[in-house]
């Protein structure tokens, strides 16, 4: 099967290359210049591949109108280097984050991963049978991949979703930052992932309404990691 991906930069140079790169290996590649022609656009793809700094709607604007539309991985590929900047992408809704210039390999290995998560375990579900989940007032169907809190369906990114069935499926387990990133990464763990952890966590939590003075659920258990409550 050939995945559509959408490159999403207002620079025709980055473009190019991305989709030579792509191309060569599969992909069918379509682009956008900017945020309102990627929106159009978006439904139809497997992955987005994003920049942030682009004329009239940046990326993060951009990432929060496409959440709206469609939950596929969406890579954000852009000169921004700080800390925050990588913060305010997954805030948006981002579920990756490289860094220009790239190299090649890096650049296929994160585009790999994310539709392979996506689509591996969005594919399990559908051989599987009824398989819900249910914990006071939150709902897990791991059969369609959707969550409620009470009668309200929640929309999480395929990161979040993932974070929260690896946790919800091991009640009580405390799973250390390290065991978090390589099961939901498919990655070596490095220390600066952590900040990385935690501001998904800290999404997953807003998105279940979780009261931040008092997180249930999904705790944190200090100096070792987070446990499902």
């Amino acid at each position: 099967m050939a995945y559509n991906v959408l490159i999403v930069d207002d620079n025709k140079e980055i473009q190019e290359v991305v989709n030579v790169l792509l191309s060569n290996e599969g992909y069918i590649v379509n682009e956008a210049d900017n945020g309102a022609e990627a929106i159009t656009k978006c439904e139809a793809q497997d992955l987005i591949i994003l920049d942030i700094m682009m004329p009239g709607m940046d990326g993060f604007k951009t990432c929060r109108r496409i959440r709206e539309l469609t939950n596929v991985p969406i890579l954000f590929l852009t000169a921004k280097t700080l800390d925050q900047d990588k913060e305010d992408g997954f805030n948006s809704g981002g579920d990756d984050y490289l860094i220009k210039p790239f190299s090649y390999s890096e650049l296929l290995s994160r585009v790999n991963a994310l539709i392979r998560r996506f689509y591996v375990y969005r594919g399990k579900s559908n051989i599987e049978e009824s398989n819900i989940i249910e914990r006071n007032d939150l709902k897990v169907d791991q059969n369609s991949n959707r969550v409620w809190v009470g009668d309200e369906e929640v929309n999480l990114t395929e990161i979040e979703y993932r974070i929260l069935q690896l946790l919800i499926t091991n009640p009580k387990r405390v799973f250390s930052n390290k065991e978090l990133y390589e099961s939901i990464w498919d990655e070596s763990y490095l220390y600066t992932a952590n900040n990385t952890i935690m501001v998904h966590i800290r999404n997953l939590r807003k998105k279940l309404l979780v009261d931040p003075s008092n997180p249930k659920y999904i705790r944190t258990i200090w100096g070792k990691g987070y446990r499902f409550d």
